[in-house]
């Protein structure tokens, strides 16, 4: 099986030493009236560079940009479409916290969400220097924040907006169009990360209607020659108790923490996969550095159970709770279990 080392979304947005604070700095300063907002970009562009380069030079292959511009996984989407204002702050159950957005009508896509700033990753990747034996194998992933998740996270002033079911529908058109963007500009991997855990048979139901729109959009773009692939990553607890649900998620590739979820890791390993796996088998939240040889034992129990071809191997999810050093020495380990690996083949 060929394992692409990729990047499971967020990358830390600054670090040790002024040159690593300047987007902390900008931010600060536009929030004082002191700088521009076209200070802001400058800043967000040095640290999408940085960090693209930081991922590259820990060995990753399929890298984002860091997730450098969002200020957090919710508004940053919702925020841009037509028919919703910004609200309260609140806290997000993984950590942080999001600006709520209200819908005082169907919320639409008017504008791109992220196809400039793929396009921008796409260019700073294209600028720089090509590791040895990288050639060909380097490439941009967009991440999206999902249907489901705007939904639940969202609240209405618009009555035909008050259930769940009609903000996910609305929310899964827009991002459907910013994915048929995405796959015309080239975009050959797209990510999604639903956020919120389903609730019971009804909330998984949802989740994989919501996620039809975008799925049927890859779909189209594949049948105009392109060769886009979609991940759906699960970053919520719970997902074990639901395995069987995920063959009718509507998916490429389906990204699994197992890091942190031994319930799902033992599904995995004793059920095998109904689709290619983006495997999180590196924590992203702690801090401690895992054993590398523990690590490689890991993923060759899970190797024999897996769709043959092709799959993903990364951190669990995005590392932006991290220290930029340990997230950074995090990326070098999942690259060095590959190597390990890679010298003792798995029968398959």
């Amino acid at each position: 099986m060929e394992l692409i080392l990729a990047s499971a979304g967020s990358y830390p947005q600054s670090g040790p030493g002024a040159e690593l604070q300047v987007l902390v700095e900008a931010r600060r300063a536009v929030a004082r009236g002191e700088k521009t907002a076209a200070d802001l970009s400058d800043a967000e562009n040095f640290m999408v560079r940085r960090a693209i380069e930081e991922q590259v030079s820990a060995g990753l292959e399929l890298v984002t940009d860091g997730l450098t511009r969002r200020v957090d996984p919710i508004s940053h989407l919702a925020g841009k479409l037509e028919g919703v204002r910004l609200g309260a702050e609140r806290p997000l159950p993984g950590g942080g916290t999001f600006r709520v957005p209200v819908l005082a009508k169907r919320p639409e896509r008017r504008a791109p969400l992220l196809a400039d700033e793929y396009r921008f990753a796409c260019n700073a990747l294209g600028a720089m220097g090509t590791p040895r034996g990288k050639a060909g194998k380097l490439s941009v992933k967009a991440v999206l924040t999902g249907p489901y998740t705007l939904a639940r996270y969202s609240e209405a002033d618009d009555a035909a907006m008050a259930s769940l079911e009609s903000r996910a529908e609305a929310f899964a058109k827009a991002l459907a169009a910013e994915v048929a963007a995405l796959a015309e500009g080239g975009a050959e991997h797209i990510q999604v990360d639903e956020l919120a855990a389903p609730e019971g048979t009804p909330g998984w139901e949802l989740l994989g209607r919501s996620l039809q729109p975008l799925a049927a959009a890859c779909e189209a773009a594949r049948r105009k020659g392109g060769r886009v692939v979609l991940t759906v990553s699960l970053q919520f607890p719970g997902v074990a108790e639901h395995y069987d649900s995920l063959a009718s998620l509507p998916a490429d590739v389906l990204g699994l923490d197992l890091a942190t979820d031994s319930a799902l890791y033992a599904r995995v390993t004793s059920s095998g996969s109904p689709r290619p796996l983006h495997l999180g088998i590196v924590n992203h939240r702690n801090p401690d550095m895992e054993n590398t040889r523990d690590l490689a034992r890991k993923l060759e129990a899970l190797l024999p159970k897996l769709p043959g071809g092709r799959g993903y191997l990364g951190p669990a999810g995005g590392l932006d709770a991290l220290p930029r050093e340990r997230a950074r020495e995090k990326l070098a380990l999942v690259a060095r279990v590959r190597e390990i690996v890679a010298d003792r083949p798995v029968p398959l």
